[in-house]
């Protein structure tokens, strides 16, 4: 156990980045504060487990600098949702005013400045404003979670299915466990990450015909990849519900991901958070049990329709 005393305030703390950050630093015997929306089961199992659970909005800057007091270093993550710049800067006044050291911000490997997705041309300006504070600060830009396979899982007559619009494109799957590693290690340290980018990638690139046959061998039941178009991706999310922006971000995601945009893989997982990343092998063997019934978001299939044509269907 570590005689550190420093505080560091994690956000998203119920989410899977955070939740992970918040388990290692606590079993590393560092004091944790979480920020969440609202106490609920959740919430309740940081306290049980020893961090102390602030409720605040990232809309609310009293309430964000209250979270704040006392804290060496933060996480910041911020969904996909409307106002983000707007938490950004309430975060780094905050930030700012209460002497916090250093701060990690979750950002997207499609941020820049000519992004088409608004959510990703946001992250790339909430970098340029947290690198313009005196914090120290670093940016992770991770690729698709391997999580996304759980979600968009189809388990359909004893196989799986993946149905998404990503073409031939490639990437790295990257689990939520693995990133949490490296914002844990730069929360301890933080001075030799001042300012940098760092892309994370799982170990192996792969496109989603070779993501199925990995998932497939692991699993023992057949596993393919449907590719379907952006249009009918977007059909189905406004179907389950999605928010507008979230449609809007996802959609052009896919473009970039087509692109190449989220391609790649490097070695930050092992030499900042000094862990090898899980495979998508390991990955589906670690949550087995999740892909033993269909994830929430799943495309489902076009079904025949009276006349024998096919037309979009709304489930199975």
């Amino acid at each position: 156990m570590t005689h550190d005393d420093r505080l560091f305030l994690v956000t998203a703390a119920t989410g899977k980045t955070g939740g992970g950050t918040i388990d290692l630093l606590l079993r590393r015997g560092h004091r944790v504060r979480a920020m969440v929306h609202r106490v609920d089961e959740r919430s309740r199992s940081l306290a049980e487990a020893g961090a102390e659970v602030v409720v605040a909005d990232f809309h609310d800057l009293d309430g964000v600098t209250a979270a704040l007091e006392g804290v060496a270093g933060a996480y910041l993550c911020h969904p996909i949702s409307p106002g983000l710049i707007e938490a950004t800067t309430y975060f780094a006044q905050a930030a700012t005013e209460a002497g916090v050291r250093a701060v990690v911000n979750m950002s997207q490997i499609s941020a820049r400045r000519d992004a088409s997705s608004n959510a990703a041309r946001q992250h790339w300006l909430c970098e340029r404003l947290l690198d313009r504070t005196d914090l120290l600060v670093t940016h992770l830009r991770p690729t698709f979670f391997a999580e996304w396979l759980k979600l968009w899982w189809e388990l359909r007559d004893g196989e799986g299915y993946l149905r998404l619009p990503f073409g031939e494109g490639r990437h790295a799957p990257i689990a939520s466990v693995d990133q949490a590693h490296v914002i844990a290690a730069v929360l301890l340290d933080p001075k030799p990450h001042d300012r940098a980018v760092y892309t994370l990638h799982g170990p192996v690139e792969l496109n989603h015909h070779e993501i199925a046959r990995a998932m497939s061998g692991t699993l023992g039941i057949p596993v393919h990849y449907e590719p379907i178009s952006v249009e009918e991706f977007a059909s189905a999310m406004a179907e389950r519900g999605m928010p507008a922006h979230r449609i809007q971000h996802l959609s052009n995601v896919a473009v970039d991901y087509r692109n190449g945009v989220f391609a790649g893989t490097n070695d930050n997982v092992e030499k900042i958070g000094h862990r090898a990343p899980l495979s998508v092998e390991q990955f589906v063997l670690e949550y087995r049990s999740d892909f033993d019934t269909s994830g929430p978001y799943f495309v489902p299939a076009p079904r025949p329709s009276a006349g024998g044509m096919r037309e979009p269907g709304t489930g199975r």
